[in-house]
């Protein structure tokens, strides 16, 4: 009986041994077959682990097909180190970082006020109810790269500089148009200056030949106490052209008008003047054919009293910067009127409840219920 015991389990040892060389031969020839290497999930790669590890390096060098036996035991030690890996429930020592909301806060307060210390910017942070010390300001500043008050008092940006003075700095700059003379086609010089707070324009001059007396007289039209322009401005921005000459700076200067003379090829840092050209061109000037100066000069008169009183300015959170009588905007009754310029070329919108009309305003005869629909 021993010995019919002894034949069985060598019968049945064999015939695994057979099934796990079919089983091999199987899969290698599968593999064969496949285009694309096998993907894995990870309860299959966790499974292949575990097996591979009670086999062992030796035995998986003979059967395993779909991966290498080194990969197999790899997963198996990644599963180990995974069991008793406890970055998760760790808990840091120390006490928690400064909320997200109060570090924006503190880095706003710095830029905005570039002379400002850490015991300063403490202080105005005390004010609004929130308690940080000058040693976490400071390390919030290093960290987003704000240097101390000394050093970030000198190194204020450019639109840090534009901002903190746009109620007292104004830019100007000059742009041509062609227009039609009896002498023929002739470029024409115009002069404007922009008040950057208020986005007020003022047309200094049109010329055709803008030399240096001509401009030594517009620097005296602007600059002139209690009636110029450039009354109440300390800085103006110009570029670098020749036409802005040493006299028409050095009067601005004797009526305390500090002229910033910007870098060469450098249109961003005038964005605002910049920004007028392009509208008074594309708007008006561009539409039109031009006869004479006094053509060009009624263009413009137009223009500017439309940019004033009329048009909206994305700059202005869409307000009008000097709105006409006729703007009311909380107004919802009444008809809709237009009022337009240049023969329609420039229309301005709005509410009449007085329902009264003249040879300037177009009644649209829409209510509000029409426009609902």
């Amino acid at each position: 009986m021993c010995k019919n015991n002894i034949l069985t389990i060598r019968d049945i040892e064999l015939e695994i041994l057979a099934r796990n060389e079919y089983l091999a031969a199987e899969n290698e020839i599968l593999k064969t077959k496949l285009d694309k290497p096998v993907w894995l999930t990870d309860p299959e790669r966790i499974r292949l682990a575990k097996i591979g590890k009670r086999i062992g390096l030796k035995a998986l060098k003979s059967i395993a097909c779909i991966v290498k036996p080194e990969t197999i035991l790899q997963w198996f030690r990644e599963l180990v180190a995974k069991k008793f890996d406890g970055s998760k429930n760790r808990r840091y020592p120390g006490r928690p970082g400064t909320r997200v909301k109060i570090e924006k806060l503190i880095l706003e307060l710095a830029q905005n006020n570039p002379d400002w210390g850490y015991d300063r910017l403490a202080g105005a942070l005390s004010n609004l109810g929130f308690t940080v010390s000058d040693q976490t300001i400071g390390n919030i500043l290093r960290k987003n790269g704000i240097p101390p008050a000394p050093k970030r008092e000198t190194a204020i940006s450019w639109h840090d500089f534009i901002k903190s003075h746009e109620n007292v700095l104004a830019a100007c700059d000059f742009f041509t148009t062609e227009v039609i003379t009896k002498a023929g086609l002739i470029t024409y010089y115009v002069l404007f200056f922009i008040h950057i707070g208020s986005r007020k324009i003022h047309i200094a001059g049109v010329t055709s030949n803008p030399d240096e007396n001509w401009m030594k007289q517009i620097a005296r039209n602007v600059s002139m106490a209690d009636l110029g322009f450039l009354s109440g401005c300390r800085y103006l921005i110009h570029d670098r052209d020749s036409k802005f000459c040493h006299s028409f700076q050095k009067i601005l200067e004797s009526a305390g008008i500090k002229p910033i003379r910007l870098p060469p090829k450098s249109p961003n840092l005038n964005a605002f003047a910049e920004r007028w050209v392009r509208s008074v061109k594309e708007e008006c000037l561009s539409k039109l054919v031009l006869f004479g100066q006094q053509g060009l000069e009624y263009a413009l008169r137009e223009y500017v009293a439309h940019y004033h009183e009329e048009r909206n300015h994305q700059g202005l959170k869409n307000r009008i910067p000097f709105p006409a009588d006729t703007y009311h905007p909380d107004w919802v009754t009444g008809k809709i009127v237009c009022k337009s310029r240049m023969n329609g070329l420039l229309k301005y919108y709005y509410r009449n409840k007085n329902m009264e009309t003249d040879d300037n305003l177009t009644d649209f005869s829409m209510q509000p219920s029409d426009l609902a629909a």
